[in-house]
C-alpha cells in the first residue's frame, strides 16, 4: 500500500465520518444514531486492517492453488 493510498484511505474515513456525525445530529433518532456507529466501527475496522496488511489482498501470483506444476 503507498503513501497515496493511505492519505486517500484516512481523508475518505474522515469524509464519511464528518458526513455521518452530521447526519446523526439533525436526525437524533435513537436507531439511525446506532447504525451510524455501527457504520462508523466497520469502516474503521476495514481501514485498519487494509493499513497493517501484511500481504496484499489481490496477490494472485502466491496462490498454491493456481500455480501450475509440471
Amino acid at each position: 500500500m503507498l503513501l497515496l493510498d493511505r492519505i486517500l484511505g484516512i481523508l475518505a474515513l474522515a469524509a464519511l465520518i464528518i458526513f455521518l456525525y452530521i447526519l446523526g445530529s439533525f436526525v437524533l433518532e435513537p436507531d439511525l444514531i446506532v447504525v451510524i456507529v455501527i457504520g462508523i466501527l466497520m469502516a474503521c475496522y476495514d481501514f485498519w486492517i487494509e493499513l497493517f496488511a501484511t500481504k496484499p489482498r489481490n496477490e494472485k501470483d502466491d496462490d498454491p492453488e493456481l500455480t501450475e506444476v509440471g
